[in-house]
């Protein structure tokens, strides 16, 4: 949580901390200042003190809603440095970094560096930097592990509420596209066609679900995963958008909107046969929701999150199928880790994986998904049962978006025939 970033300052041995980009799609500087349009804003906060921020004069009042010290940048301006650095840039941003660690009586020690920015020109000037302050270290961190995953790993009542808040509207939209699916005509080959009697496209399906997503007030920055038939064996693979949406195959739907303008992630995934399922894929089915419903019934307080991951890869290999446990990186059948933390990051700690450091805790206010699968693509089928679920303060894990397991989606305007 926030109020563990001066310990976790002291334990990685830094004195300040330095956020750049902007407020939005940017999760450090999200996290300190609530989001919103800031713009190419600067923090700076020491171990102990304050943060303070510095922003663009026209976004003054954006920046005002974050509730923290703000400082304009023309109180450092840009062309006086400009023509100090001999209309250098680089130079002239870090004379402006320069004077921005001064004024904070920040003049030598550790800062580790966080945000998103563009490379280049931050690298350009962080070289000037690093000369112009020689006795201020600027310490970068592998993302994985870094000082704000460890502070984001664990949520407030306030964050979940609002990681809630998307499970609901992801849920909807989920809802709508079963509701719209189920409702299509089908033709005599088993393809689902739209209202003008055209095949329907994972593509369009897709658009459907982009367009409800933003009427409800999310927005989808990584996509949506809608695959079917081969597509679906493949985890990771979004699907082929011209693909045709047919009766009997295996779709596997994976959903990980945030909130509009860049803030909490809900990460979701069910798998539909649309009118029926082929016996091969229903036992894969009731296998991974077997083990869907074993994690969920052993999830203990505290335990390390990838004990997990080897209950999910010993249930599956009991059942034929190949998983990391013995098999170095699988192509087929259970081929991934059990799940990850959610917030601000559709991907952050605590991590689920057998190689994952035993401080990967399912600590009280641990947000995580819990996503079983197998896959098979020659033989043209995947399936995946995930849920967003939250380590409450009592220590019981909770579902935050429930949503039904049906596999077999009944459609409305079709008969098997026989």
């Amino acid at each position: 949580m926030k109020s563990d970033l001066d310990a976790l300052m002291a334990s990685k041995n830094l004195d300040a901390i330095l956020v750049i980009g902007n407020a939005s799609h940017n999760p450090p500087m999200t996290y300190l200042t609530g989001g919103g349009h800031v713009s190419s804003a600067t923090l700076i906060k020491k171990r102990g003190e304050e943060a303070v921020l510095y922003h663009q004069d026209m976004e003054r009042d954006e920046a005002a809603k974050s509730g923290l010290r703000c400082i304009s940048y023309s109180t450092h301006p840009y062309q006086e440095l400009l023509k100090e650095a001999e209309n250098d840039a680089a130079l002239a941003s870090a004379l402006r970094y320069q004077r921005m660690f001064s004024a904070y009586g920040l003049t030598a020690g550790q800062v580790g560096v966080y945000g998103f920015t563009e490379i280049g020109s931050t690298l350009a000037a962080f070289d000037h930097l690093r000369r112009l302050m020689p006795d201020l270290a600027l310490v970068g961190e592998t993302r994985d592990n870094s000082l704000f995953m460890y502070a984001m790993e664990t949520k407030d009542e306030a964050e979940v509420a609002r990681i809630r808040a998307m499970g609901r509207i992801t849920t909807t939209v989920v809802g709508r596209v079963a509701e719209y699916l189920t409702s299509c005509e089908v033709r005599a080959d088993e393809v689902l066609l739209k209202e003008d009697g055209s095949p329907l496209t994972i593509g369009e399906v897709k658009g459907r679900i982009n367009q409800w997503l933003a009427e409800l007030g999310a927005e989808n920055p990584e996509g949506t995963i809608f695959a079917i038939g081969r597509d679906a064996g493949v985890p990771h693979s979004s699907g082929t958008a011209s693909d045709l949406l047919r009766l009997g195959q295996t779709i596997v739907f994976d959903i990980y909107p945030c909130e509009a303008g860049g803030g909490y992630f809900y990460d979701f995934t069910r798998t539909w046969s649309l009118g029926y399922a082929t016996p091969e894929a229903q036992k894969l089915y009731d296998q991974v929701q077997a083990v869907h419903e074993k994690v969920m019934e052993n999830l203990d307080l505290n335990a390390p999150f990838k004990d997990y991951q080897r209950l999910a890869c010993e249930a599956f290999e009991q059942d034929g199928h190949k998983s990391p446990l013995n098999t170095p990186a699988p192509t087929e059948g259970y081929v991934h880790s059990l799940g990850h933390g959610l917030g601000l990051n559709v991907h952050e700690r605590p991590w689920s994986g057998l190689s994952a450091t035993d401080d990967n805790l399912l600590r009280p206010g641990v947000v995580m998904t819990v996503e079983p699968g197998l896959y098979y693509p020659e033989k043209n089928m995947g399936v995946r049962i995930e849920d967003s679920v939250w380590v409450r303060p009592d220590g019981r894990p909770e579902i935050l978006a429930e949503y039904p397991y049906d596999f077999v989606l009944k459609m409305k305007k079709w008969k098997k025939e026989g």
